[in-house]
């Protein structure tokens, strides 16, 4: 039987779009190179965040973030679907909203969190501004250097591992016929049909989705629209579990860091530090970024001095210059949509799955989401 659509890319968003078609009666198709999940959807630190990024706002600015604000707005729709996604895939996924924390350790550093917090609070994120003596109350983990920062309620984590086997299971159950280890894949129009091939096979459809994170922008290049999205090797560590100690996410303002605490008590320290990538392009932890990156954790929660570093591992996140997602059917090409969110694709995924679903379906947009600030556009 032809399937009603094909997805490209196994990750959260093509799982998740696969599942949206499935339930709505289509005959859904899911193309993945490897194994379902197996590369940014498992390998990332499993944040769900809705707060402005730090790093790029001190590179790019305010008149950035508040371009920034469309993509805001998505993850807060996100967030909204992961409360109920262990319901929906009947599978615990280790979530909790503990809220997060982004810390300042100077007082230039709040006046650009107060910066930040008043573009947040625009696209309709519930965010408070604290000071030191709150801070030492809401998180006494911290360093005394900390004087302030902003507490965003909706935020939390979950378990990487979980989420794209419990996707994948739901998937197939909906009746979504998977292909795993097809190889790369490409893309062509044959009339009103997409052909897809890899691995020495060819899949015929009227609709296409492509959703292979980093892989995206090579195949809607393919259909004459190329896209800017890069492949970036970061790298994130695990300590031995510990009795309670950070219920929070935590980032740093001044220094790539985010720390949370999983549910078996582990801590996982990151914040998109640099990884090696090898002479067969493979990521490699590098052992100099490593000792930054633990040095800043340590600054941060002193109390991680006492815990063993059990294992450092890189991989490759998804990313675009200007962190906005992209979303929506290629020009010159209604029935070919991208579903692509970079950087927080696994906050992102559940959202901009619906999104490219309803696009797909063609009914109105679910989600309170601005779409029209996701629309592809070539380079």
């Amino acid at each position: 039987m032809q399937a009603d659509v094909i997805i490209l890319g196994g990750g959260i968003a093509g799982l998740a779009t696969a599942l949206e078609l499935a339930r709505a009666g289509m005959a859904v198709t899911l193309v993945e190179a490897g194994v379902p999940g197996a590369q940014a959807s498992s390998a990332n630190a499993g944040s769900l965040h809705a707060q402005i990024p730090h790093d790029p706002f001190r590179t790019l600015g305010p008149e950035w973030a508040r371009r920034f604000q469309p993509a805001i707005q998505l993850f807060i729709a996100s967030i909204d679907l992961w409360r109920g996604l262990e319901a929906d895939l009947g599978a615990d996924l280790e979530i909790r909203f503990g809220g997060g924390l982004l810390v300042a350790v100077n007082e230039a550093e709040m006046a650009e969190i107060q910066i930040c917090a008043a573009i947040e609070r625009e696209a309709g994120l519930d965010v408070e501004l604290i000071g030191r003596d709150a801070l030492r109350a809401l998180a006494p983990y911290l360093s005394p250097r900390a004087v302030g920062g902003a507490f965003a309620g909706i935020e939390g984590k979950a378990n990487p591992l979980l989420v794209a086997p419990a996707y994948t299971s739901a998937a197939r159950a909906a009746g979504v016929r998977i292909v795993s280890g097809a190889g790369p894949a490409s893309l062509a129009a044959d009339g009103e049909t997409y052909v897809v091939s890899a691995g020495g096979q060819n899949w015929r459809a009227p609709r296409v989705v492509i959703a292979a994170g980093s892989e995206s922008g090579r195949l809607a290049a393919q259909l004459g629209t190329p896209l800017a999205i890069d492949a970036v090797a970061i790298q994130v560590s695990v300590t031995e579990p510990a009795a309670p100690l950070v219920p929070h996410l935590v980032y740093c303002a001044s220094q790539k860091l985010t720390l949370k605490q999983a549910k078996n008590g582990s801590l996982l320290i990151g914040g998109g530090w640099d990884a090696l990538v090898d002479n067969e392009g493979r990521p490699q932890v590098d052992p100099v970024n490593l000792a930054a990156n633990l040095k800043v954790a340590l600054a941060m929660v002193p109390a991680l001095a006492s815990l063993n570093l059990v294992r450092s591992w890189a991989a490759f996140v998804n990313g675009t210059e200007d962190w906005m997602p992209i979303i929506g059917p290629l020009p010159g090409h209604n029935n070919a949509h991208v579903c692509f969110v970079p950087w927080m694709g696994f906050t992102g995924g559940p959202a901009a799955a619906r999104l490219t679903a309803d696009m797909v379906l063609g009914r109105a947009p679910s989600l309170p989401v601005p779409v029209e600030s996701f629309l592809p556009r070539a380079l």
